[in-house]
């Protein structure tokens, strides 16, 4: 769970600090300790650690054995020893490695309880932080522990379908502290435990101009009546191979070329097939990539926690002046965490920040099928989109051409025509005139209107 490693790194922060620190096993020990500093490239210097086997001589007991017996040893020697080390070493911050050890000694809930108060009396006045930690094998639902303790803090691992498991945290209870409540993801890395605390929009609102974010296209522009609002959410929907990811990149591109920063986080292709994509489109995307203009991360699915996802585009767009954001897709974003129930509560909650921070964000949505108008979505979000662009695909004199179309913008007027959409040309994006002459675009396969569009009302 990762309980070893907190408790670590908590005392080398103590030594860092120049702080006396205190590691006391009763379970580990100490070459295991050291094998999970060195997992991590750390080294126990500095931290005063003492195992069982180096206490026995101060415990009341005539066993020469090296290894603990909780049956052969009172609980109120084993306190009387550890009070003992403590006043020799005089600790700042001191870790009990485990309790459930004195549990099995003290055989009874009320003794354990009593145990506990003691020593939680005995540091109150010691100035010294205690991190005691609690495997939870010795008394299933045994709360004695979490209701005297000042704080709990709760380590879960949950198994998944598919890919690593996942690691959460929670703030259990802290008194006299407003702490953030709820699960936050955790991650175990080589160098230490990471958290990645649960994002709340509220807390990052800040004032945002009313610039239009333009594409680079000025037929796209037009269709968008000028352009996508700064601070704005937009959908991109339709199926594959209808322009989607290549809108989404326009986008990004035409921020660089600006001198303002992108952000792509693609779900499906790797770098390498999207740069080669982009320079048969004509976008040299590979260039802002190198200049440091547009970010460009690959999410591998199987290894990627929300939390931790979230987590990475807060810090790209703290690095620097991100002004585009796109999720290339949604689609793999849910795939690769099917048994999260509240995805779309986390989006909303990212969406939220991203707007609050001044930043447009794209997100490609794959519908499944080809060719019609009732194509399924894997999940409805257009209600979180400020705009929302419907792509489809359709057969006309024996070609399959594609259609662009403005369904919503919440920032005013657009217009609200079907175009085909070209890509190779004008920087890789080309919007033709309405297609006044086509009825049923929408559904795969159109016919020529017999309705004389000049004598029409608007």
């Amino acid at each position: 769970m990762g309980k070893t490693t907190l408790a670590l790194q908590f005392l080398m922060e103590g030594v860092r600090l120049g702080e006396r620190v205190l590691y006391i096993t009763l379970s580990e020990t100490r070459e295991e300790l050291a094998m999970v500093a060195e997992s991590h490239g750390w080294t126990l210097d500095g931290i005063d650690l003492y195992e069982l086997s180096a206490m026995e001589d101060l415990l009341d007991g005539e066993s020469e054995n090296t290894v603990f017996h909780p049956s052969e040893v009172e609980l109120t020697e084993t306190t009387k020893a550890l009070i003992g080390i403590v006043e020799q070493v005089q600790p700042s911050r001191a870790v009990f490695d485990s309790l459930s050890e004195m549990r099995l000694l003290a055989r009874d809930a009320l003794r354990y309880r009593r145990q506990i108060l003691a020593l939680k009396q005995y540091f109150t006045g010691k100035r010294c932080t205690v991190l005691l930690l609690d495997d939870q094998t010795s008394e299933p639902g045994d709360l004695q522990l979490q209701s005297i303790a000042h704080g709990v803090l709760l380590l879960e691992q949950l198994p998944t379908s598919f890919g690593v498991d996942r690691r959460r945290f929670r703030v259990q209870k802290l008194r006299g502290v407003s702490f953030r409540s709820g699960y936050h993801d955790l991650g175990m890395l080589t160098g230490g435990m990471r958290i990645y605390p649960r994002l709340i929009a509220a807390e990052h609102r800040q004032s945002v101009g009313n610039h239009s974010v333009s594409s680079g296209v000025a037929a796209l522009d037009e269709l968008l009546g000028g352009g996508l609002d700064e601070g704005v959410s937009t959908l991109l929907l339709g199926p594959a191979g209808a322009g989607k990811s290549t809108i989404a990149i326009r986008y990004a591109v035409a921020a660089a070329e600006r001198g303002d920063r992108a952000a792509l986080y693609s779900f499906e292709e790797t770098p390498r097939t999207l740069y080669k994509r982009c320079r048969g489109l004509g976008i040299d995307l590979e260039k802002y990539v190198r200049s440091g203009h547009v970010i460009v991360q690959h999410i591998d699915p199987a290894e990627l926690t929300p939390g931790e996802f979230i987590h990475q585009v807060r810090e790209d767009v703290r690095s620097g002046e991100v002004k585009i954001v796109a999720i290339d897709s949604l689609n793999g974003y849910l795939n690769a965490m099917p048994e999260e129930r509240f995805l779309i509560l986390q989006l909303h909650e990212l969406l939220s920040f991203l707007g609050q921070q001044g930043i447009s964000t794209i997100l490609v949505v794959a519908q499944h099928g080809m060719l019609g108008a009732n194509m399924a979505s894997p999940v409805d979000v257009s209600y979180l989109a400020d705009t929302v662009i419907l792509f489809r695909l359709y057969e006309f004199e024996g070609h399959l051409k594609q259609a662009i179309s403005v369904v919503k913008r919440r920032g005013g007027q657009h217009d609200r025509s079907i175009r085909e959409l070209r890509l190779g040309e004008n920087g890789g994006i080309g919007i033709g005139p309405p297609l006044e002459s086509l009825h049923g675009v929408f559904t795969g396969v159109p016919r020529e209107s017999t309705i004389d569009v000049s004598r029409t009302s608007p």
